[in-house]
């Protein structure tokens, strides 16, 4: 069963501090953040707390990922954080069913235990209900302390709330919100209308001003009511000592709106009116938010898509009775019955019955596959067509399907290298703006003497200017990059790994269940010394029931229906093979290197054994120690190769990549698959140890190395390289070690995922580009006075809008044929 492991280190070249064993990591909601000047803002302030050993703040996703030592540290101190610096994390209702209450003093004192807990805001415990329903802040407060916190007082709790509804409660109130957000837009549009009309006719040589006291009714409510989101984050961000996007909107528009109505309220003081262009610059840049709020939630598409495959029930068979329960319930080693057409509530293996599976949206393989008794199944894949029977192996959090998500999360949370330099620019953005806002009017003044004219450039620079495109450019390119790569069974730890491997140039290949199905057959037995073919196959097979290598399986498949001895003194031989002794033979089976370590000759077999190497066979020799003529023979074996690798070096090597392979095999066999496959380079001979040193000695080369492999022995070699990839069928050791996991065994993913990972670095550098050439060219136009307030306005607004939607430009990549 496919496990993959979400590990709390980075890859980065500059090391973070060393995690301890008992580091947690925690994924907070936020809300109130606004532009990158937010988030950058509010990951230093959670970075200063002691015991906290990293911390990223995604403004796209308005998540805190944080990684923490609990010894030093709590949730309840990082809320305490979050609000101080101006932003709040999302209260979460959590509903639970109390087992063991007789009277309302029982009620009572639950209510003031759970109370006590770190974070609870609001208990309410109903005694005829039998239900407690706790809210906190999000992620704050974990279901296991409520539960204990109950059972401590004497009554039991069960979580009554599953997935589902939690999804669909969340769902829902995001969309109330954004309809709330709708009314407020479409009500300062009608009141901003009237404004704008004069304007729009003055072209046409049309004057219809409108009376000073009507402006000022229609702007103020745009200004003070639909505009109240920019006061509040401005003084939040304010309180927390920094700036940000709404501080410069605030600034520019109620400086408009001020003189407007200081000049309508005070006779003789002037004349000059700038209602329409507070009220204008306020509605289009709600508007922009609006835009760019949709086109975030697209971004974020592939996570819901993925958390829709969580069914929210499961029917389990408990005493003779099928009960259908909240997938929260369902415990390992549960029988599950899932119906035709029904989602696999479960990671499991099929007790009973046969079915094809869509398992496209978990793989990205678009055939159904055939699944039967015995055979293992993924949560989350679709029964085709019969009844079956599972027990759960893995449920909740340990699920396939979970450890997908949070993999894709965390990449999605993760901070690309480059965006450094964004957050070094965010720091300083808002103050130099204000700065030069202030110079602009301080020099139109002195230029011109017009304080109209001072006014109005000076409103343009503070209103145009944008860290909100800069924040989005690189997290939204993240969300749909990854999130795409997901859906094609691509699964990319963080950014780093993304960015190192879209400048890959260097492709290597482990042989074994890479490029071959790793699953060996035994073809040839050659014997010498006078035993026959079926007795040195039985002494092996005898050596091998003590080995978990894949060749040692294909030897006990052929052995089946021999008596087999019991293996003693059993030692294996990484990269050599094995030593045991069977009955009163102490035997050595392995390699040329393991034969010459102990001297023995081959001479015998050389001629027959180069050709079945050449053929591409690998060979294990098998020795007797301490005997007169210890060559006993030679066993070969076969592993086909998978039929896409031939087309998979191909589209590497179109790609101009160069592609080897790195193997522990004898030269001739692993050159064998090379030509077949079209693989450049061959390093064979290698002992697991020394592969990460290979990989090693290719950097210092200048090779930008990516590692493709499955098994334990890759590990180090996957850890070593620029970027490994894991192919998802291989062990989870090598998932662990790897920064991209290929959910199928198919090396045509290999160029899919350098494709994928291009395609994503190549819209981060275009959204970068884009949001830094806008400030750096509107800034000054605005400066010279080239751009009235409500263009500059819009200007603002359409930035962000135009930098995400470039990013969902990203949704049509798909992996070349």
């Amino acid at each position: 069963m496919l496990e993959i492991s979400r590990l709390t280190t980075d890859q980065e070249s500059s090391p973070a501090p060393p995690l301890k064993k008992a580091a947690q990591t925690l994924v907070l909601p936020i809300k109130g953040m606004t532009c990158a000047t937010c988030s950058t803002r509010l990951e230093r302030v959670l970075n200063k707390i002691l015991g906290v050993v990293k911390s990223q703040v995604n403004l796209a996703s308005e998540q805190a990922n944080i990684t923490f030592d609990p010894q030093q540290t709590s949730p309840q101190r990082f809320y305490q954080a979050i609000t101080q610096a101006g932003f709040s994390v999302p209260l979460e209702g959590m509903e639970f069913h109390i087992g063991g209450m007789t009277c309302a003093t029982c009620s009572t004192r639950l209510e003031k235990v759970f109370s006590r807990l770190t974070g609870v805001s609001e208990v309410t415990v109903n005694l005829a209900t039998e239900r407690a329903l706790l809210k906190a802040p999000a992620g704050m407060l974990p279901p296991a302390a409520v539960i204990a916190a109950a059972q401590r007082a004497g009554f039991t709790a069960t979580p009554l709330s599953n997935q589902s509804e939690k999804r669909n409660q969340d769902e829902t109130e995001k969309i109330a919100e954004e309809q709330r957000e709708w009314n407020q837009l479409l009500l300062a549009i009608l009141l901003t209308l009237p404004l704008a009309l004069p304007m729009l006719l003055m072209p046409f040589d049309i004057h219809a001003d409108l009376p000073a006291g009507i402006q000022f009714l229609l702007a103020t409510p745009v200004q003070f009511w639909v505009g109240r989101r920019f006061y509040k984050g401005a003084y939040r961000s304010l309180r927390g000592g920094s700036a940000n996007m709404d501080v410069l909107v605030v600034l520019g528009t109620s400086a408009a709106w001020g003189l407007s109505t200081w000049n309508t309220l005070v006779p003789g003081t002037g004349s000059d009116l700038y209602f329409e262009a507070s009220a204008m610059v306020m509605t289009l840049i709600l508007l922009g938010k609006r835009l760019e709020g949709r086109a975030k939630r697209s971004a974020a598409s592939a996570i819901r898509a993925l958390m829709a495959l969580q069914p929210g029930i499961a029917r389990i068979e408990r005493e003779g009775k099928i009960l259908e329960v909240p997938i929260e319930q369902v415990a390992k080693g549960n029988s599950v019955l899932v119906r035709a057409g029904e989602r696999v509530p479960v990671d499991g293996v099929i007790l009973e019955g046969y079915s094809q599976l869509d398992e496209s949206l978990i793989t990205g393989e678009s055939l159904p596959v055939s699944r039967g008794e015995g055979e293992t199944i993924t949560g989350g894949s679709i029964n085709g067509g019969g009844l079956l029977r599972v027990r759960a192996t893995t449920v909740g959090a340990e699920s396939t399907l979970a450890r997908i998500i949070r993999l894709v999360e965390d990449a999605q949370a993760s901070k690309a290298p480059v965006q450094k330099l964004v957050d070094r620019v965010a720091h300083v953005f808002v103050p130099v703006v204000v700065a030069l806002a202030l110079l602009t009017f301080a020099g139109w003044w002195w230029l011109e003497g017009s304080t109209d004219t001072a006014f109005i450039a000076a409103i343009s620079v503070l209103v145009i200017a944008c860290p909100c495109a800069l924040g989005l450019a690189t997290p939204t390119a993240l969300m749909v990059g990854t999130g795409v790569a997901a859906r094609y069974g691509i699964l990319i730890r963080d950014a780093v790994a993304l960015e190192r491997a879209q400048n890959t140039n260097t492709v290597v290949f482990d042989k074994t269940g890479t490029l071959t199905e790793g699953q060996p057959t035994l073809v040839e037995i050659l014997a010498v010394g006078g035993i026959s073919e079926e007795t040195l196959l039985q002494w092996v097979a005898s050596a091998q029931q003590g080995s978990e290598h894949s060749l040692a399986k294909a030897v006990l498949a052929k052995a089946q229906g021999l008596p087999l001895h019991p293996p003693r003194d059993f030692h294996s031989l990484p990269g050599r093979g094995l030593r045991a002794q069977v009955q009163d033979r102490t035997l050595i089976i392995g390699n040329l290197r393991l034969m010459r370590e102990h001297q023995v000759d081959v001479t015998s077999l050389s001629v027959r054994a180069q050709g079945l190497e050449e053929s591409g066979h690998t060979l294990m020799w098998v020795a007797e120690i301490n005997s007169a003529a210890p060559l006993l023979g030679v066993l070969a074996v076969t592993d086909p190769i998978k039929k896409t690798a031939p087309q998979a070096i191909a589209a590497l090597r179109a790609q101009g990549l160069t592609t080897m392979i790195l193997s522990g095999d004898n030269p001739r066999a692993a050159q064998a698959v090379a030509d077949k496959v079209g693989i450049d380079q061959v390093i064979a001979e290698v002992l697991p140890e020394d592969k990460a040193a290979h990989i090693q000695a290719l950097r210092t080369k200048g090779c930008h190395v990516a590692m493709i492999g499955d098994g334990v022995n890759d590990a180090p070699a996957l850890a070593a390289a620029d970027v490994g990839m894991a192919m998802g069928t291989g062990t989870d050791v090598a998932m662990e070690a790897a920064g991209i996991t290929l959910m199928r065994g198919e090396p045509t993913l290999v160029a899919a995922a350098l494709s994928i990972s291009q395609a994503t670095y190549h819209k981060i550098r275009q959204n970068l580009f884009w949001a830094f050439i806008y400030n750096v060219i509107a800034i000054p136009l605005a400066a010279s006075g080239m751009l009235s307030p409500v263009i500059a306005g819009a200007a603002m607004a359409l930035s962000s809008v135009s930098v995400v939607s470039n990013s969902l430009l990203l949704r049509r990549w798909q992996p070349e044929n």
